[in-house]
């Protein structure tokens, strides 16, 4: 990862990622921030100025990180078959989508004034859209995929959809067998791919032998 971060940020970052993805913005103060990270208040200030602007701050770390690790996870798929690629990609993207689904609230809230966040979010999303890119071009190539979508809208298809299921759970859990809060995530996490692989799938004209 670029070093944006000092050590000691990452440590509290990492700190209340944990403990805001347990309890929520609202139910973490920056006291249990500071208790866990065993670390005087005032240093919430010092290093951030507030816990408002430690959430921007939490925010383009956590797309360093995933960033970092998708370019990790690309590589290790990059010799396997284009339609392998593809489902693995979608794989990824939902499962980091739900993985951090607290940030969501916070994101679409942030971005109508914070013109960095936007920045980072753009050179994600446009890393994505590459590498999407890449895959599509190599399946036509191949006679795997039948047709050339845009990898933007495939992109935009799949946060789109997985983003609709996270803001709206009263409606999909309606929709969704589960016995408690755990299941529910992961039995709806795995409803939303399967949808996106059909989608996808038959946007790109493949057709399993």
């Amino acid at each position: 990862m670029k070093k944006k971060f000092t050590e000691k940020q990452i440590h509290i970052l990492d700190i209340a990622e944990e403990l805001i993805a347990k309890k929520g913005y609202e139910g973490t103060s920056v006291r249990d921030i500071c208790s866990k990270a065993n670390i005087n208040v005032a240093m919430i200030s010092y290093y951030f100025g507030s816990k408002e602007k430690m959430m921007s701050y939490l925010y383009q770390y956590r797309v360093l990180k995933t960033r970092e690790t998708f370019s990790e996870f690309a590589d290790t798929i990059k010799e396997g078959k284009p339609e392998m690629q593809m489902k693995e990609i979608i794989k990824y993207i939902v499962s980091q989508l739900f993985k951090y689904n607290y940030f969501h609230g916070f994101v679409t809230q942030e971005l109508r004034h914070t013109e960095n966040l936007k920045d980072e979010l753009l050179d994600f999303y446009q890393l994505f859209v590459k590498k999407l890119d890449e895959v599509i071009k190599k399946g036509v190539a191949s006679g795997v995929f039948t047709f050339t979508p845009k990898p933007e809208d495939i992109l935009t298809t799949i946060l789109g959809s997985t983003l609709f299921v996270i803001r709206n759970k009263n409606f999909y859990e309606l929709y969704v067998p589960s016995k408690n809060e755990e299941t529910y995530a992961k039995e709806a996490e795995k409803k939303v791919r399967m949808n996106l692989l059909l989608s996808v799938f038959a946007i790109l004209g493949y057709a399993a032998d």
